[in-house]
């Protein structure tokens, strides 16, 4: 990564951490319209996010299905080698798209990007058009795509980091954990970054979302629900990672999350890196990369530069 100087993103405005103040302690008793609300007032924040000195490259499609595409984030007039961060984004297993709105979530790979990391910003096939483990097959592909393409991006192919957030951690960790999932060449994969992870499959009443996770993984069984869980799989050669969680989550979130920590920590005998972002929720903490609050993207950025 080049060491250039890079301008702040605009700042979060009071009114609206205001606004995460009130509603983060009641975060979960309305998860759809709180999600919409940040989504709403960050998308307007960023519209005075800075764009400059990255080059982007959309619907590169690597499948056949409709949202089997992605667009590329380089930094403009790069040279050499760079590490790359292919980003997958959440939805609870059934909606969202990879541009959620006009800013998000582009923002995250601009901000990236901005600071010379190549980004990908990830479309896959949802719950109504494929079960589990169906976007666990198209990451799978996009992370082959990359590194055969490496070259012609200008990316260091030994230095691919594959980033998700909610249900699109469940989709990239188990990718990443899994061995049943891993290329015959082995692990393609130099880190991982979850940020507010689905990273268990539970079905249980305190989960708003269990309706999606039983469409998407087709099963209320616990013991299949714990087999297919990214948590379950974790060990001692798991690729090196970055768990963060806001202090306002989606029920459950910040538990599992938690236990992934621990899973972590107790498989290779020292903890791996955590962020937990106070005064932010789970929709704030994907939305606010690209503004002036840089804690968690320096966190990320510090990884990537250990690795």
């Amino acid at each position: 990564m080049d060491q250039r100087d890079v301008a702040s993103g605009p700042p979060i405005p009071e009114e609206l951490r205001r606004l995460m103040a009130e509603i983060g302690p009641k975060w979960g008793s309305n998860v759809g319209g709180h999600v919409k609300l940040m989504l709403d007032h960050f998308t307007e924040v960023l519209k005075d996010a800075p764009t400059d000195g990255v080059s982007i490259t959309r619907d590169v499609v690597y499948g056949s299905h409709p949202r089997q595409s992605f667009d590329v984030f380089q930094p403009a007039g790069a040279a050499g080698k760079r590490p790359a961060l292919i980003f997958v984004h959440g939805g609870a297993f059934v909606e969202g798209h990879r541009n959620r709105t006009l800013a998000i979530y582009s923002n995250v790979l601009m901000y990236f990007a901005r600071h010379g990391i190549v980004g990908v910003n990830v479309g896959y096939r949802l719950a109504d058009d494929t079960p589990y483990p169906g976007a666990t097959q198209d990451i799978a592909a996009v992370v082959a795509w990359v590194k055969a393409h490496a070259t012609d991006l200008g990316i260091d192919e030994d230095r691919i980091f594959l980033m998700g957030h909610s249900a699109g951690c469940a989709h990239v960790a188990t990718y990443a954990y899994d061995a049943r999932f891993r290329p015959d060449e082995g692990n393609l994969l130099r880190g991982l970054i979850l940020v507010s992870g689905r990273v268990r499959a539970d079905v249980l009443a305190e989960n708003p979302n269990a309706k999606k996770v039983e469409a998407y993984y087709q099963t209320t069984d616990a013991a299949l629900l714990d087999d297919y869980s990214p948590v379950s799989h974790v060990d001692a050669g798991s690729v090196p990672t970055l768990v963060a969680w806001a202090e306002y989550e989606n029920p459950l979130i910040d538990v599992y999350s938690a236990e992934l920590v621990h899973r972590l920590a107790v498989a290779k005998r020292r903890s791996p890196p955590v962020v937990w972002l106070q005064g932010h929720n789970h929709t704030s903490i994907i939305g606010h990369f690209n503004t002036a609050d840089e804690r968690l993207g320096q966190a990320i950025r510090r990884f990537i530069c250990e690795h």
